[in-house]
């Protein structure tokens, strides 16, 4: 009836409803995607990070350093013989080309007869006597396999630790050397000064009164052992084969060979 009907609530339409409902989803769905693109209008977009590569080690070769030229040396004009000196000692310290030989072979008037005798004070010309090549490595190399070329001689060839040995030793040595002499002539020299006792000291002659007795197998004096002393051997005079090889070489430049020596020489 019209007047009952007066005071019903309104059905809402049906679609109406629906609209709402689904407009209240859509505002309840819409939240995230609102959020989602609020949050995304506040993302501070930072400027990408430009990540600069460390440049490429470049290696380059270090350049290769040129070795300056070796000076040449220049001997002095003269050299004045101080106590101590030998002649094999100042073509050494000098580099004199030809060794003691040239360097004596150049001063033949002002030393004398024997160059194992030279007095402090004498002047030596330097000039007179050769200098020796420049050594170059590979040369020093070759020098220093030369000098211990003997004691390799010894090691391969098994030198007996007897006199024998010895004198055949420094036959070795001194064919490397061009030093001449004979087995027989320093056998027989060697037991005429010595008796083949390589510590053999001459302590009464006049060489032991002036300081400088001989000594070992050949019994040679240390200037003479010093003048004459063959690269190779030992710095020491009573070293067996040192001292064969030192009264060799002084015997070959005095008397041509150990082989003419007969007495005291």
């Amino acid at each position: 009836m019209p007047a009952k009907g007066k005071h019903r609530r309104p059905k809402h339409h049906p679609v109406t409803r629906k609209l709402a409902l689904a407009g209240t989803g859509s505002a309840a769905l819409a939240l995230p995607l609102i959020s989602a693109t609020t949050a995304g209008a506040a993302e501070v977009h930072a400027a990408p990070v430009v990540v600069k590569a460390a440049p490429a080690v470049v290696k380059v070769a270090p350049a290769v350093e040129k070795a300056a030229p070796a000076a040449v040396k220049v001997l002095p004009m003269t050299y004045s013989v101080v106590s101590g000196d030998s002649l094999s000692k100042i073509a050494a310290e000098h580099s004199v080309g030809g060794g003691w030989q040239k360097l004596y072979e150049a001063n033949r008037s002002s030393v004398g007869a024997d160059p194992s005798i030279i007095r402090p004070g004498l002047k030596l010309s330097l000039t007179a006597a050769a200098p020796a090549a420049q050594t170059a490595p590979a040369a020093q190399a070759a020098q220093a396999a030369q000098a211990a070329q003997p004691a390799a001689v010894k090691a391969s060839a098994g030198y007996a630790d007897n006199l024998d040995g010895w004198i055949r030793e420094s036959l070795d040595v001194m064919a490397q050397h061009g030093i001449p002499g004979s087995y027989e002539g320093i056998h027989r020299n060697i037991l005429r000064e010595s008796s083949g006792n390589p510590r053999a000291i001459n302590n009464w002659d006049s060489n032991a009164a002036a300081g400088i007795p001989s000594k070992g197998l050949l019994q040679v004096i240390d200037p003479t052992f010093r003048a004459y002393h063959v690269p190779g051997t030992a710095m020491d005079s009573y070293d067996p084969v040192a001292n064969i090889t030192a009264a060799c070489n002084y015997a070959a430049a005095r008397y041509g060979s150990i082989d003419n020596v007969n007495g005291a020489y």
